[in-house]
């Protein structure tokens, strides 16, 4: 059986007994492909962040590489593979998203954990700090983007929700109007019945039209003339009852105006997000480029853990409906150029250079 302790003292790019000790007892993803811990009762090596029983440290020696675990006498965990590359984490949070929209049911934390090699707790703090939200929030997206496709094909609301995944229509109900912005047999009808306010204002940009549903503005539009801006509305919420604002809805319009004149302000209008949930994904990124930045598409992708999703991202952005408050306009092509946006490219340029300034 394999024995003895290995030091890391002679080598400055590995950290020391306690601190790899550390790291294997906290499952610290981070030290991954730094160090290995091997097991003499077993004769296995792993990763730091082996979900495996931890060992006793007795029976723990360190190795800097694969090979020196190896020409050690000990063999490779098959739980966590340590001999092959570890990947980056952006590619574990790809395969958790995968796992989770193929899963008829939402995987547990523990499972996802397990699946990417990873201990629950480095997987849930990883996973957030990607993506902005949590796997549970995010499986919630999932199974509410599913009750929208299967309602969207006509499927009766009792036959969505199960279809979905969800364990019981109580559960359901109690979000469903949050999730569809509306009552889930309204949104298999198409919108019908659904009442939204709108008005359409002379801005420094032409005209931008704000319409907004009881839960908050689910629409904000650029374009030269009040009559294509009423038709775009109808477009995207083409069962819809559209009633022209009052004086009261008149404060919500200006405060869309002079967002518009200063897209670099922090806006604290209530909001209706409508979207799958990669496009919420991609829009939840784009909210936290700071004005009077820019990133690239593939920067964008690369923040959602999707790197190879680059064209899917360009899409999200196309599918923006409120402007400036959903700052698409801050993305770019990886050149610099200002590519395409929903509004114009000179309304685009117009505001990049108003947060700029």
């Amino acid at each position: 059986m394999p024995h003895g302790r290995t030091s890391f003292s002679h080598d400055p790019n590995c950290p020391d007994d306690d601190s790899a000790w550390r790291a294997v007892t906290a499952r610290d993803a981070c030290f991954d492909g730094r160090i290995y811990y091997a097991v003499t009762t077993t004769g296995i090596y792993c990763r730091p962040s082996c979900p495996a029983r931890k060992p006793d440290r007795a029976n723990v020696t360190f190795h800097a590489s694969p090979e020196a675990a190896e020409r050690a006498g000990f063999r490779p965990c098959k739980r966590c593979d340590p001999s092959a590359a570890a990947p980056a984490w952006a590619e574990k949070i790809e395969q958790a998203c995968r796992l989770m929209e193929l899963a008829e049911a939402p995987p547990t934390l523990a499972a996802l954990a397990d699946a990417v090699g990873s201990s629950p707790h480095h997987f849930h703090r990883q996973f957030k700090e990607f993506l902005g939200i949590t796997p549970k929030a995010y499986a919630a997206a999932l199974r509410d983007d599913r009750v929208r496709a299967a309602l969207s094909r006509g499927a009766s609301v009792t036959h969505a929700l199960y279809e979905a995944g969800f364990s019981s229509s109580g559960r359901f109900y109690a979000g469903a109007s949050d999730a569809l912005g509306m009552a889930p047999r309204t949104f298999r009808d198409g919108g019908t019945a659904e009442q939204l306010t709108y008005a359409v204002a002379p801005c420094s940009l032409g005209h931008v039209l704000v319409a907004a549903s009881a839960k908050g503005v689910c629409a904000i539009i650029l374009g030269d003339r009040p009559d294509e801006l009423t038709e775009a509305l109808q477009t995207l919420f083409p069962r819809a009852t559209f009633n022209e604002g009052d004086d009261w809805f008149g404060d919500t319009t200006a405060a869309v105006v002079c967002l518009v004149d200063a897209p670099a302000k922090q806006s604290e209008l209530p909001l209706d997000i409508r979207g799958t949930a990669f496009q919420r994904r991609v829009w939840e990124a784009l909210r936290k480029i700071p004005p009077g930045k820019t990133a690239t598409y593939s920067e964008i992708a690369a923040a959602i853990g999707a790197p190879n999703a680059v064209r899917a991202v360009a899409g999200a952005c196309g599918a923006n409906k409120l402007a400036v408050i959903i700052p698409c306009h801050r993305v770019v092509r990886s050149d610099g150029a200002l590519s395409g946006y929903r509004w114009g490219p000179g309304r685009k340029q117009a505001l990049i250079d108003r947060e700029k300034s």
